[in-house]
């Protein structure tokens, strides 16, 4: 960096050099020096200086400034409450004042211990009381959601919630009500807060008046141990600390990659590890003996039916893989089928194309991109939840946002190719991001890439939103363990279903329904229950140790948080894998260390820090040209476009806090079909499909093409690939 872009600042007597516009909070930093803060918060946007816990003294100014909102100028001369007594009675005056109706609490404040307000208290504020009055109080707690409680009695008014909701996530159902000391917190016309990232605000609170009634009187910060993983509930791979108590997970914080997301977390990694604790969790393997019936087995004796499985299905064997898997898993797996059973077939659960390596970027480039391009049918928050806060960051930015007409048959390609293709080659910072099916959705939006001329654009490049966790580690793991081509078996006399994702899949139970035997990997009962015939039990991704590889290509950590209730697949796989004579470790790093040598370059497993690094772009290589539109299915109404929701699935199906956050019964019709058939926003109207009838509320969306219906996956189930709509 130039001379030219940097300033010198004097701050209690030391110097520091420093960019233009840093902040003095971080100027102040720089120099070894803290700045108190309680509002402050970087990723929020602008400073609002609402705490005036930043007082500071700056020479040539006669009064107090808030250091939040300053930034360094060359040859300014600051002093803190360390040096200047006119700004240590300022942060004393402040913090008095902050805590003349703050309760005094902090033995049963879910935030006792790890609250900046509890800290900032002992070092700067006064040693005793001067307030002889009542405190103020108020109803509590207050219930904002199923899974967050308002205590206004604690609140000191910072308003970083509220600019989360307004400025980042953009859902704006956390506002401030009323004035002066009557403000309070709230939600939007008292509705429940339901957002995809309302839980971030727990985390942001710097007291305890925004809390999780998970964790709400569940644990204090010196009982409690922290782990740090990776989420595996979504393909963003968000890096996360996993709270234990005795044996137990309590909670679910952030731990800010910058690279990934930025320290956000959705509702769904946050809250959604109740699942461990589901009903029909299953710990023992069973084998089923009639319809509908089953009896527990000992692991001896599932061990024994499960290779008598194996051995009769010799090579026509099919394995359907759910993505939710290690690269150590489906390494596993395969080099016990492949190479103790001979040829053999998968069925993975999306198409993964590594010609996307050639135009890889973190995703944090999407927020400091220029044009952003999104095709494909689903929301974007409910296939790669983060992506969408990127994206509202680029735009925040002035970033050009397109995003296809939604039911176009090429997904957007011919747009992309076409009307924007000139501009896109231009730009140098331009992303494409696919949202779409998973069919080849990696071949085509790199193919469109690479006809755009991306690669050799450091600041452009393109991603595609998997539909599920780690597809590409699986992938991965299951390419390193081939041994020969792939076959498809005819008749299928063993499926083996990996995975309760697989398990729910309704291409999955139709070979099923197909095959002589089914043996199924399962953490919960009812998925498999009456249709497969030998079931054992799956673990929880907070339950292992492995890697994922997340939709950047990043290869990641997954550490485990607490012991599962039964053995690690890796366990008995090996042990399975013995009598079949393939030697296969049981550990993690061992599994990872003989994949790694075919599929990563030879790292070692433990460099994969805790922080993981990006991998340099790959070399171009040749991709055939995008597809071009395929020939529309006719039929009679409208054609259905359905996705998969966020909150769905086998996880949160079984978290109770979570059923509110699941999407209503409705059906989103383009403003021309809506008008055809006279159906307003909210009506109620007939969907009418394969002789089925569900009645669904209208909602209008005008990215949507004319004779397209969108229908999320759950409330689609039964109706074919047109649908009629009437009011």
């Amino acid at each position: 960096m130039s001379a030219a872009e940097t300033v010198t600042v004097s701050i209690d007597g030391r110097e520091v050099e420093v960019p233009k516009g840093t902040g003095l909070v971080e100027t102040a930093l720089a120099a070894g020096i803290e700045i108190p803060v309680f509002c402050y918060e970087p990723r929020l946007g602008a400073p609002v200086g609402a705490c005036r816990m930043c007082l500071v003294e700056v020479e040539g100014i006669p009064k107090l400034q808030a250091g939040c909102t300053l930034t360094a100028t060359d040859g300014m001369v600051v002093k803190t409450a360390q040096t200047s007594k006119l700004a240590a009675d300022g942060q004393n005056s402040t913090l008095e004042f902050i805590l003349v109706n703050h309760p005094l609490d902090c033995p049963v404040c879910d935030k006792g211990g790890e609250c900046p307000l509890q800290d900032l208290t002992f070092r700067w504020g006064p040693p005793v009381t001067r307030n002889t009055f009542p405190k103020r109080t108020f109803e509590k707690p207050i219930p904002i959601s199923p899974t967050i409680a308002l205590d206004r009695e604690r609140c000191i008014l910072c308003y970083r919630c509220t600019r989360f909701s307004s400025d980042v996530s953009e859902d704006d159902q956390l506002v401030a009500q009323a004035r002066g000391s009557q403000s309070i917190i709230a939600t939007f016309e008292d509705q429940p807060y339901r957002a995809p990232f309302s839980g971030n605000v727990i985390e942001l609170c710097p007291v305890g008046a925004l809390t999780s009634t998970q964790y709400r009187f569940e644990a204090r910060p010196w009982e409690i141990q922290d782990v740090p993983t990776v989420c595996g509930l979504c393909p963003v791979g968000c890096n996360v600390e996993a709270t234990t108590r005795e044996g137990k997970v309590k909670r679910i914080g952030s731990r800010n990659h910058p690279e990934i997301d930025e320290g956000w977390l959705c509702d769904k990694g946050r809250f959604g590890f109740t699942h461990l604790r589901a009903g029909d969790r299953v710990v023992d393997p069973s084998r089923r003996v009639g319809v509908r019936r089953s009896e527990t087995l000992s692991w001896d004796a599932a061990l024994d039916e499960a290779e008598a499985m194996l051995r009769a299905g010799g090579a026509n064997i099919v394995t359907a893989l759910s993505g939710s898997e290690t690269v150590e898993q489906a390494y596993a797996l395969g080099r016990l089928l492949r190479q103790g059973l001979g040829a053999h077939c998968a069925v993975m659960p999306e198409d993964v194309n590594p010609a996307l390596d050639a135009f890889r970027l973190p995703l944090s480039s999407i927020r400091d991109a220029k044009l952003i391009v999104i095709l494909g049918d689903d929301p974007i928050v409910e296939r790669a939840p983060v992506v969408d806060l990127w994206i509202k960051a680029a735009r925040r930015a002035g970033a050009e946002v397109v995003e296809s007409e939604i039911g176009a048959p090429d997904g957007g390609v011919a747009k992309a190719r076409d009307e924007l293709g000139e501009r896109i080659r231009e730009s140098e910072r331009a992303i494409l991001i696919w949202s779409g099916p998973a069919g080849n959705g990696g071949a085509t939006i790199a193919g469109l890439a690479a006809e755009l001329d991306l690669a050799e654009k450091p600041g452009s490049g393109a991603f595609h939103l998997p539909e599920t966790a780690n597809g590409r580690g699986v992938a991965d793991g299951w390419a390193a363990a081939a041994d020969g081509d792939e076959a498809d078996p005819e008749p299928i006399e063993l499926l083996i279903v990996s995975g309760d994702e697989a398990a729910a899949n309704p291409d999955v139970r139709a070979l099923a329904e197909q095959a002589e035997r089914v043996l199924a990997i399962s953490m919960f009962r009812s998925p498999v229950a009456g249709w497969a015939d030998l079931v054992l039990p799956g673990t929880s991704y907070l339950e292992r140790d492995g890697t994922y590889v997340n939709l950047e290509g990043r290869l990641q950590r997954l550490r485990r948080a607490v012991i599962p209730p039964c053995p690690d697949e890796l366990a008995w796989i090996a042990k399975l894998a013995e009598r079949f004579d393939v030697d296969l470790s049981p550990h993690s790093p061992q599994v990872f260390a003989e994949l790694s040598e075919r599929c990563y370059g030879g790292i070692d497993y433990s460099a994969i820090g805790e922080v993981a690094e990006l991998p340099e772009r790959a070399a171009a290589v040749e991709v055939p040209p995008a597809p071009k539109a395929p020939k529309r299915e006719r039929g009679k109404g409208l054609r259905l476009v359905s996705y998969r929701p966020l909150f769905s699935g086998p996880a949160v199906e079984r978290v109770p806090e979570l059923q509110f956050q699941r999407p209503g019964s409705e059906i989103e019709l383009s403003a021309d079909d809506a008008k055809k058939i006279g159906a307003k926003a909210g009506s109620t109207v007939q969907v009418i499909s394969n002789g089925t009838s569900v009645a669904l509320h209208a909602r209008v969306n005008k990215q949507l093409v004319k004779g397209v219906a969108r229908i999320a996956a759950e409330h689609a189930q039964g109706l074919g690939t047109h649908v009629e709509v009437s009011t």
